[in-house]
């Protein structure tokens, strides 16, 4: 019997999605005589039954293309919105898969949805999933599809902003995204020659970062690119007023989790502008790329990694291998269970290479 194939896409939108869905579909219906069709708007759309055909001439002229032609949201089966309230809507996604006649259901997404699909398949469903975020933080995976476009859109606008921090003799505090994992402000801040580099695994002190600078300065280098992921935090140790210059030592400050809002994270990297200015005399700007990053045409290690996962994600189906993530390993892609996925956030080590890297040639990251 013909196997009919769902696919949806779950969380923030990522470039390489449709390269992914194109490589998923194409394969599934060229190579192995499958039925493709689109979920839309996630699990949302999953509950609500709403599909499109992704056969004929759906799937062409996606390759290029940013964000997901089945659209996107980040509601999870067991805690949706309905009718005013949070509610179990797994009973009913389930439901709408035996009644589509799926074979299985191929998830698209981050970390939160690998914890979803785990829990679709503990419903009984057979899942597959692909990992993709512009954060780099899926657990089990070389990288995920979106963090090359998203890199490469940071380091852009970090050599621009060059010109501003240097003709004006500013410090440039520059927020890239990254909740949890520093992976895309890392990366970014050594590619682009942020002066310092603040990520979430490494709890800054900002009085370290204010020497850094005020020896670049006192080297005839008047401006300084602060590299910021949003997570960055600073040390309880260091944090707030005696930072700042003040006596006594502040209430330890914590890590804001995922889903708290984009303000919190804005209040604290002004705050950490605020407090670069008055510690070293050099005025200071902010700048926040936000969804800037998401944005826009995949690179082509994005599209050529989506296409590869995707193809490969087609022969897993064919074998009826399911209840894994498709993997990067090098030039290979391999099948790894969901369970040693969900839950788990891939997190920069502080020894790794590009952290040594970056300390080799001068960055600080304000420890």
């Amino acid at each position: 019997m013909v196997q009919r194939i769902g696919i949806l896409t779950s969380g923030g939108d990522s470039p390489g999605l449709n390269a992914a869905i194109r490589g998923v579909g194409k394969a599934c219906q060229a190579r192995h005589d499958m039925k493709v069709i689109g979920i839309r708007d996630g699990f949302r759309g999953f509950m609500e039954n709403r599909t499109m055909s992704l056969e004929g001439s759906a799937l062409s002229g996606i390759l290029t293309l940013g964000g997901t032609i089945l659209g996107t949201s980040r509601e999870k089966p067991h805690k949706m919105l309905v009718d005013g309230r949070l509610q179990d809507m797994t009973a009913s996604i389930v439901a709408n898969y035996h009644a589509l006649k799926l074979d299985c259901v191929v998830c698209l997404g981050g970390g939160g949805t690998q914890k979803n699909a785990l829990r679709l398949q503990q419903a009984g469903l057979n899942v597959l999933t692909l990992p993709k975020t512009i954060d780099n933080d899926v657990a089990r995976t070389d990288v995920t599809f979106g963090f090359d476009t998203a890199l490469g859109i940071a380091t852009d606008a970090i050599d621009r902003l060059h010109s501003t921090a240097h003709s004006h003799h500013r410090i440039i505090v520059v927020e890239i995204m990254g909740h949890r994992a520093g992976w895309l402000a890392l990366g970014a801040g050594i590619a682009g020659g942020a002066d310092v580099i603040l990520i979430p695994e490494i709890p800054y002190d900002v009085a370290r970062v204010a020497r850094a600078i005020k020896a670049r300065k006192q080297k005839g280098k008047p401006f300084s690119i602060v590299a910021v992921a949003e997570g960055a935090f600073p040390h309880p140790e260091t944090a707030g007023a005696r930072a700042a210059g003040g006596g006594k030592k502040a209430k330890a400050e914590k890590a804001p989790t995922y889903h708290q809002a984009d303000l919190v994270f804005a209040e604290r990297t002004l705050r950490l502008a605020q407090q670069l200015e008055a510690l070293t005399g050099l005025e200071a700007r902010m700048t926040i790329l936000g969804h800037l990053q998401r944005g826009g045409t995949p690179s082509a290690a994005d599209r050529l990694l989506a296409t590869r996962l995707g193809t490969a994600a087609a022969q897993l189906i064919e074998q009826r291998r399911y209840g894994v993530m498709v993997a990067a390993r090098g030039d290979s892609a391999v099948p790894v269970s969901l369970e040693e996925v969900a839950g788990r956030v891939k997190t920069v080590p502080p020894d790794h290479p590009w952290v040594e890297s970056a300390r080799g040639v001068g960055t600080s990251f304000g420890d």
